[in-house]
């Protein structure tokens, strides 16, 4: 068996065990979506969330062909409006087969969050719901293998979220990652210097009483707003809900500029606990 279908044979095991976990947990889940939403975790409660991403890379990232993402992320709420989170992705790059090694795995960085919703959203009230969000981003990822960016990341957004109907919701982010870089493995802008400005939208539907689909656009520019070098990408998804205790949530994708995937595909759960 090649290295490679060991590392996806760990992945499938250790979601099947998360999986099993989860039929025993009540859960909500903000995935498959990049854009943040204003909630946070209950006081005393975590929460966590897990999904796989599959992409193929742009032919600027020659050598490197394909990019599997596996990201766990867990939020703990210090009180009812603040949250604790850390997220940790496992990488696997996949290369051309002119090139050895053929595929490289392990630890990509690590990322260390605080979220304030200062504001919620009141029925009958044209006030929206409004959240700030700090992460530290440490690099743990090993840089000669392009699984991290040997850089310590400060990044800072804002949520506004706001129901535009009774089964429709919109949710938009804007920040500043005021050093280092915002890539993950390959994906990602890639500077050393300057700053990052991200944004992201989306609106989500709620379908039925257990399905929810939605869509979405993020992206990325650098201070020089060098459009080549930045990132856009829109997703197509959405969760189903089923049991009232397990959610599974899914994405397509695809992306222009040398920071994005060209397309991927991603599954995900999230629990609490």
């Amino acid at each position: 068996m090649s290295r490679q279908a060991k590392v996806y044979r760990t992945q499938i095991i250790f979601c099947s065990i998360l999986l099993l976990l989860a039929f025993n947990s009540d859960c909500f889940a903000q995935l498959p979506f990049y854009t943040d939403d204003s909630d946070t975790t209950p006081k005393g409660k975590f929460h966590l969330e897990v999904y796989n991403e599959h992409d193929a890379l742009q032919k600027s990232a020659y050598p490197a062909k394909r990019q599997n993402t596996l990201v766990f992320t867990l939020n703990y709420g210090i009180t009812d409006k603040l949250e604790l989170d850390i997220n940790a992705p496992w990488l696997v790059l996949i290369n051309s087969r002119l090139v050895s090694p053929r595929d490289v795995a392990g630890v990509g960085d690590t990322q260390f969050g605080l979220k304030y919703n200062f504001l919620s959203e009141r029925e009958g009230s044209k006030r929206p719901a409004l959240a700030i969000v700090f992460y530290v981003e440490a690099p743990t990822g090993n840089t000669r293998k392009q699984l991290g960016s040997g850089l310590v990341d400060y990044w800072l957004y804002g949520v506004i979220q706001k129901s535009l109907t009774k089964k429709t919701k919109g949710r938009l982010n804007g920040g500043v990652l005021f050093s280092g870089n915002n890539s993950t493995g390959l994906i990602g802008i890639e500077t050393q210097r300057g700053q990052i400005y991200t944004g992201n939208g989306s609106i989500v539907r709620d379908i039925t009483p257990r399905l929810q689909l939605g869509v979405e656009v993020f992206g990325a520019v650098t201070n020089s707003f060098a459009l080549d070098k930045g990132q856009l990408t829109s997703q197509l998804g959405g969760d189903y809900a089923l049991t009232k205790k397990l959610t599974l949530s899914f994405g397509l994708l695809a992306g222009k500029f040398a920071a994005s995937p060209r397309v991927g595909g991603q599954v995900g759960f999230a629990y609490d606990f």
